[in-house]
């Protein structure tokens, strides 16, 4: 450069950016500085003194004097203002003097004392409550695991003698069947239902005995001998019974009321024991009671020896959560229940009750904690602020009355104000030239270090390379750059977005010449998928472009064009026509579930499902996203087949590509095949295109009254009343018949096993009513406890025994028969004693 500063080095070459003449102004500036801030400093000093010869140091004094006083006096007021919100707390008065003062806290010691007595109880109280919700809690938790205990199974026993011989019964390898509880094998008979709870309170003992074969008698002794159980157990050796005396029994006894399992092993040795030891008569009036020796009432009273009465009222008669007999205890789930409900309710009392508590015991603490701090004051005079307030008022008027009576001082002050302002602003100047300063040095060694670099390397560089590559990054630097200049400050982030602009520009020539390259490598494979066999030789690479062009060559040599029309005709006549039958056969297939659907909608809409309602099935599509897509490509494939131009060659294409794609997972994809198999199974079976739901409807207007899409939530009556339903209407369908056909000559055989063997007696009775009113032909297999439902509508009983599991012996009788054979068998049992001896 032509133009030369005022540095006092030789002539510098960048004078705009001078460092050292930069640097040598900030220094002068700081000097000159310095000495102004001295200057002011003494004036200030100066001043100061003339101030405090003026009655500045009264006024100095009083400034402080204030301050103190005013930081005592909000202290006391807000000692003040939190003594009387305890005040209003606790609902004392607000105390204008001492005596207010004392008598507040009098009273809060009379409160803490009463408090500590009245927390005490309310802890006391608490804890009882506490003690109680714990003992409902434990209450709940034992019936609920009594419940869920019952409905495994379908004996009354409690479940804690259960457990009693589960461990037993594990300990010896032995089935529980083959160690009953009495009770498991004993049950009151329907009629006598009015008997149940005094029976229940006579037998309960006996019920609870566990009764052991004369085999397995020593091994359950010596585990009993040598095993803590952890309860109560009564077991009875059971042998062969001598002879029955039941004959004798008379027909009022207790006995008589109670039915053995036909089918146990233990039958006669119970109906010995029950012979023996509880022929109690059953009296309905006490006269009769008074008469008999061994005998009892429907209230629990118990007659024995002639002169013993007892009477247990410790539970109530009606009480089914003891009873213990019989082998279904669904009436005693019930009562469960119901006593667990009632016990819910108690726990939510009992909670709400402890939750009152907890809110007393914290109400009783906060008051405790409010009476604590009132305590804390000691005198009047730490909550008494006005005094002080009187002070500061005296002092302010004396500060005043100064500072109005001296002009001379207020002229002082104004002076040294200002002087005090200049001396800030001053301090504030020297902190940022001193800064600038340091920037600046900085700046300066960090300039002569880069200089020294810089020329260093271009030493280093060849000649060829200074002036080739120079000249080429010239061309490039507008481009580059843009209007930016090139200073020592910029040389940096110049050459970083050189740098970067070039490094972008060989990413860019580079990502495009990837991406070619792989889109032609993508052609050459996918002409390569499409012609496997013209191919197999090349590769879908670079290096084979040569011979891709040659192939192409030969295309256009073959004139492979003038066939297009004849693809188009084979297209359009061939493969779309039969794509077209495929579909109408499954619109062939939908059309006729949607026809068996409807054909048993028909039988169904006889059926009354429940008082006024029927059952309507529903058919919907699936909403399966494999299945409607296939709909949906099959449609497409035949889209515009019909009134499209076939000389559109787009459209020839297209519909080419569509059928191919479904024929290609029809037959199979490469290393997708048992993929597409399934896929072929699930779209091409029309079964699931559908969703099955039942609807409830009402016969007077039609409308739904509840949708089934399953049976989740149902009871299991109502599951099994579907089940039924849908049932006799699929029958009705596959056997051909018309609902309300009096007279056919069809062979309607149906054979059900064990379908009535759980169910409840309600369902079973709709089942077979439904298949009364299809006229069906049933053969029933199932269980002796439900002959009594189903013998109304049979019309021959065949009964199977296997007596020691070795031989089956089969009778048959009409039901006429059945019914005959069982009324003279009720008449008998129902005979006196004497009488049916004579008979015999």
């Amino acid at each position: 450069s032509a133009t030369v500063c005022n540095c006092l080095s030789p002539p510098c070459p960048l004078p705009a950016n001078c460092r050292e003449h930069e640097q040598q102004k900030l220094e002068g500036r700081l000097k000159e500085l310095r000495q102004s801030i001295d200057e002011l400093r003494i004036t200030s000093r100066e001043l100061e003194r003339s101030i405090d010869q003026n009655g500045g140091q009264r006024l100095s004094e009083l400034k402080t004097e204030l301050e103190r006083l005013g930081r005592e006096r909000n202290r006391i007021a807000k000692a003040s203002d939190d003594y009387l919100r305890i005040c209003r707390t606790l609902e004392l008065p607000t105390p204008a003097d001492d005596d207010g003062f004392f008598d507040n806290r009098e009273q809060a010691k009379h409160g803490l004392d009463s408090l500590e007595k009245e927390q005490a109880e309310l802890q006391n109280q608490q804890v009882e409550q506490g003690v109680e919700l714990q003992n409902l809690r434990s209450q709940h938790k034992e019936l609920e695991q009594e419940i869920a205990s019952l409905k495994s199974r379908q004996s009354n026993i409690p479940s804690r003698n259960l457990e009693i011989r589960q461990a037993l019964s594990h300990s010896l390898q032995l089935p529980e069947s083959a160690l009953p509880f009495a009770g498991e094998l004993l049950q009151l008979r329907e009629e006598e239902r009015q008997w149940e709870g005094a029976i229940e309170r006579v037998l309960h003992n006996f019920a609870l005995s566990l009764l052991v074969p004369d085999e397995h008698y020593q091994a359950v002794a010596d585990y009993v001998e040598r095993t803590h159980l952890k309860g109560r157990l009564v077991y009875y050796r059971v042998r062969e019974p001598a002879r029955s005396i039941i004959e004798r029994i008379d027909p009022r006894s207790l006995c008589r009321k109670v039915s053995i399992k036909t089918d146990s092993q233990f039958y006669g040795w119970l109906e010995q024991e029950l012979a023996q030891r509880f022929d109690y008569i059953c009296c309905d009036q006490l006269e009769d009671f008074r008469r008999e020796t061994r005998a009892i009432t429907p209230a629990g009273q118990i007659k024995s020896g002639g002169s013993r009465h007892e009477k247990d009222d410790r539970f109530r008669i009606d009480d089914r959560s003891r009873f213990v007999l019989g082998w279904s205890n669904r009436e005693k789930i019930f009562t469960l229940e119901a006593n667990r409900t009632a016990l819910e309710q108690l726990i939510q009392e009992s909670a709400a009750a402890q939750a009152r508590f907890a809110q007393q015991v914290k109400q009783l603490g906060s008051r405790q904690l409010q009476l604590e701090l009132l305590l804390k004051y000691d005198s009047f005079a730490d909550i008494h602020w006005q005094p002080l307030a009187v002070q500061i008022e005296a002092l302010e008027q004396e500060k005043q009355q100064l500072e109005a009576g001296s002009d001379i001082l207020r002229t002082l002050r104004e002076r040294l104000e200002r002087s005090e302002v200049l001396i800030r602003e001053k301090i504030k100047q020297e902190q940022t030239l001193n800064s600038d300063s340091g920037v600046a040095r900085a700046k300066l060694e960090q300039d002569h270090h880069l200089l020294a670099q810089s020329e260093q390397q271009l030493a280093e560089l060849p000649q060829d390379q200074r002036e080739d590559g120079f000249a080429t990054l010239a061309t490039m630097e507008f481009e580059a750059l843009g209007e930016r200049k090139i200073t020592i400050e910029s040389c940096d982030n110049c050459q970083v977005a050189m740098r970067g602009w070039l490094q972008t520009r060989l990413d860019g020539q580079e990502r495009r010449s990837r991406e070619l390259s792989a889109k032609i490598t993508g052609q050459m494979a996918d002409y390569k998928n499409a012609y496997p066999q013209e191919t197999r030789e090349v590769d879908a690479s670079m290096g084979s472009v040569a011979e891709f062009s040659a192939m192409l060559d030969t295309l256009q040599g073959e004139d492979l064009p003038r066939h297009e029309q004849r693809f188009k005709q084979m297209l359009n006549e061939g493969t779309i026509h039969n794509m077209a039958m495929f579909q109408n056969w499954l619109d062939h297939q939908q059309q006729t579930i949607r026809d068996k659907i409807a054909t048993i909608n028909r039988s169904l809409s006889g059926i009354d499902y429940s008082e006024g309602t029927y059952i309507r099935l529903v058919a919907d599509n699936h909403r399966d996203p494999e299945i409607n897509q296939f709909r949906i490509d099959l449609r497409n494939c035949l889209g515009d087949s019909l009134t499209a131009d076939n000389s559109d060659d787009a459209y020839a294409e297209n519909k080419f590509l569509q059928v191919k794609t479904i024929v290609e997972r029809f037959n199979g994809r490469e290393g997708q095949s048992e993929l597409d198999k399934r896929w072929t199974r699930k779209v091409t079976d029309v079964r699931n295109w559908f969703l099955f739901n039942a609807s409830e409807r009402y016969r007077e207007d039609d409308a739904e009254k509840e949708f089934y899409s399953d049976a989740g939530g149902k009871s299991g009556g109502q599951k099994e009343k579907l089940a039924y339903t849908i049932l006799a209407a699929a029958l009705a369908y596959q056997l051909g018949l018309e609902w309300g056909e009096h007279r056919s000559r069809s062979f309607r055989f149906v054979m059900i096993d064990e379908a009535f063997g759980r169910g409840s007696d309600e369902s079973a009775r709709y089942g077979l009513e439904l298949f009364r009113k299809l006229n069906l032909q049933l053969l029933i297999v199932t269980p002796l406890q439900k002959i009594h439902v189903i013998e109304d509508y049979v019309n021959s009983v065949h009964f199977v025994h296997n007596l020691g599991g070795n031989q089956s012996v089969l009778r048959n009788l009409t039901i006429e028969q059945y019914r005959q054979e069982k009324e003279q068998e009720r008449a008998r049992q129902q005979q006196p004693s004497d009488i049916t001896a004579a008979t015999a």
